[in-house]
């Protein structure tokens, strides 16, 4: 099934997947990431030519054991874009 852009998932996983970005207040460009962009604009922070992804880095899950991989939020960046009506 195909994810609506925007979309945030915990994935158990420390990588992002195909059309997925890690949930991690990085800056990402207004023309790379136009759909995105339509969405959240500058909510997270950012500039004329770029945008904030959320920062959700201190929100997942952890493992007590270190050699456990984190688990990590990641919003799609690619998919359905959602309906306004």
């Amino acid at each position: 099934m195909e994810p609506y852009v925007g979309t945030i998932k915990l994935f158990p996983f420390a990588f992002a997947p195909v059309g997925w970005l890690l949930c991690n207040g990085a800056s990402v460009s207004n023309n790379t990431y136009q759909a995105l962009y339509s969405l959240i604009g500058t909510k997270y922070g950012g500039t004329a030519t770029s945008f904030q992804l959320p920062n959700l880095t201190n929100t997942a899950p952890t493992s007590p054991s270190a050699s456990v991989q984190q688990m990590a939020y990641y919003i799609a960046v690619t998919g359905l874009y959602p309906s306004r009506s």
